[in-house]
């Protein structure tokens, strides 16, 4: 069995596909009730972004597991008057047993992970999202009963959750294809990376042939327009992302049995339209769902409960 125990999760690419594939199957028999754990652990939520399903689904997956939760709130903690990170780390590293940490810039989350020996899980900053590409997958699987071979597109801003979808998506064998405007694709590095995991060149496409992305594609994924600290962009952006809007004229393009998948909170009519989020291709609330039993799934594994 793989042992993930101590590890940090900072990447979707910290974990190969073996390893991913054990938090897959461990999550589905969490969500199945044929397995659980009673452990006396503490989690710590560092959030300096605001959050819903992240904060709440992280909480209440601790709280299953049979542990505790702090929250530690930037403007209520010392690091909100700028107390160094590494300092904060260090005293951290004492208290908790796992933290995880919701920031801006990648290197910040990195830090902590350089001073704490405890496991740091990047539940997102701006170059990634590993954490809801472990639940996309999962509801993937669900659905169709494997991973590989199927081909999801995402359409919009290539931005974190593109990263971890392309990265996450080339480990399991999937095609992704990035369907992205000018001006607003995905990191070269990010797409470099995934071609270099890649078995062969028709698992990365990235593209603004927006029709040749979403034909015969198992899988429809969007994200908003305009992300946190990208609000003032909002209206300028809505002209040149809505030909992107995933829409029935659009999945209808897609394979017969395709499903929808937004990681929210969603702009319905912008980047999804009301039909298709609630239409019965629609998985989002499977989805949403599952972030807490892939979460439980991965805090198990780093905690050392599954070994």
């Amino acid at each position: 069995m793989t042992n993930l125990t101590g590890r940090d999760l900072l990447n979707i690419t910290d974990l190969n596909t073996a390893e991913i594939k054990t938090i897959l199957d461990l999550a589905t028999d969490l969500k199945n009730g044929k397995k659980e754990f009673n452990c006396n652990k503490t989690l710590g939520l560092l959030f300096y972004k605001a959050s819903t399903r992240t904060r709440v689904s992280f909480s209440v997956a601790m709280y299953q597991l049979g542990g505790n939760v702090i929250d530690l709130n930037p403007s209520r903690t010392q690091v909100g008057r700028g107390e160094p990170i590494q300092d904060t780390a260090r005293v951290l590293n004492r208290y908790l047993d796992i933290l995880a940490i919701r920031t801006f810039a990648q290197e910040d989350i990195q830090t902590f992970a350089d001073y704490c020996d405890i496991p740091i899980i990047n539940a997102l900053t701006d170059l990634e999202h590993p954490c809801q590409i472990l639940a996309d997958l999962q509801t993937i699987q669900e659905t169709f009963g494997q991973l590989e071979g199927l081909t999801m597109t995402y359409l919009g801003d290539g931005n974190n959750v593109a990263h971890s979808l392309l990265l996450g998506g080339v480990l399991m064998g999937m095609n992704v294809r990035l369907a992205c405007p000018e001006g607003y694709l995905p990191s070269p590095d990010i797409v470099a990376q995934a071609q270099a995991l890649a078995t062969k060149p028709e698992q990365v496409i990235i593209t603004q042939d927006i029709q040749g992305a979403v034909e015969n594609a198992h899988v429809l994924y969007t994200d908003v327009w305009a992300s946190m600290g990208q609000e003032e962009e909002t209206e300028q952006r809505i002209p040149i992302f809505m030909p992107y809007q995933i829409n029935q004229e659009l999945l209808n393009f897609a394979h017969n049995d395709a499903i929808v998948l937004h990681c929210l909170p969603a702009y319905r009519e912008k980047e999804i339209t009301d039909e298709v989020m609630e239409g019965s291709q629609s998985r989002i609330w499977d989805q949403a769902e599952n972030r807490m039993h892939a979460q439980k799934a991965l805090m198990a594994c780093l905690l050392g409960l599954n070994n």
